[in-house]
């Protein structure tokens, strides 16, 4: 299960979390990644880890075949389910990355946004073992995450004894939350990936990184 102090965090911060899709500077790379998914999910039984309020379910949800996405923060949940999917086949589920049920289903593709800088270093082998276990051979793995841009991304605030980096992000509340927040090199996910992973490609954007691979 994701920390108490995430799940925190992203309670109160669920109802303006979308917010940070609204910064100007970002529109291109946003404007690519849209499509993108899009594209690469079109047709696919996809799993969303970490859905948090819905913005990239909404869009995939649009030429998927189906989409289960999950979370462990129910308020964000609500807020996702509470969206438009019109006659799509999208469900919704509570659930631990690091401990997916099978009840879940048997997916061939999958997507992960802002998830990955969230696990401890310690734990990428748990989530990745969790997500492979609900997927087919040859699934379509997609992630996506913040590259730490200096001047525009939150200061690191924290380094822990095992590598962990953590930012310290004010919510609209009043209330201030320690977030551990990784950003990772390509070789640090390639490396991650490389026993599990074929035909894995990696792409940098202004803001974010892009990974797909496909399943072993």
């Amino acid at each position: 299960m994701a920390s108490a102090e995430l799940l925190d965090y992203y309670q109160r911060r669920a109802r303006e979390y979308e917010a940070i899709y609204a910064k100007p500077e970002r529109q291109v790379d946003l404007a690519f990644m849209r499509e993108h998914f899009a594209s690469r999910l079109a047709g696919r039984r996809v799993i969303e880890v970490a859905c948090g309020t819905g913005y990239w379910t909404v869009l995939v949800a649009r030429s998927a075949a189906s989409i289960v996405a999950v979370d462990a923060a129910q308020e964000p949940m609500r807020i996702a389910m509470s969206k438009d999917y019109g006659e799509r086949n999208v469900r919704f589920e509570l659930a631990d990355a690091y401990a997916l049920p099978a009840e879940l289903g048997r997916f061939n593709a999958a997507l992960a946004c802002f998830w990955w800088s969230h696990i401890p270093l310690s734990r990428v082998d748990d989530f990745l073992g969790s997500l492979h276990h609900v997927l087919e051979p040859g699934a379509r793995v997609l992630l996506m995450d913040n590259l730490y841009v200096a001047g525009n991304s939150t200061p690191i605030a924290e380094r822990d004894a095992e590598g962990n980096t953590y930012q310290l992000r004010p919510v609209a509340d009043g209330s201030q939350h320690r977030v551990l927040k990784n950003f990772p090199t390509e070789a640090d996910l390639r490396a991650a990936l490389a026993p599990h992973a074929r035909a894995l490609a990696y792409r940098a954007l202004d803001y974010y990184w892009l990974l797909e691979y496909t399943l072993r």
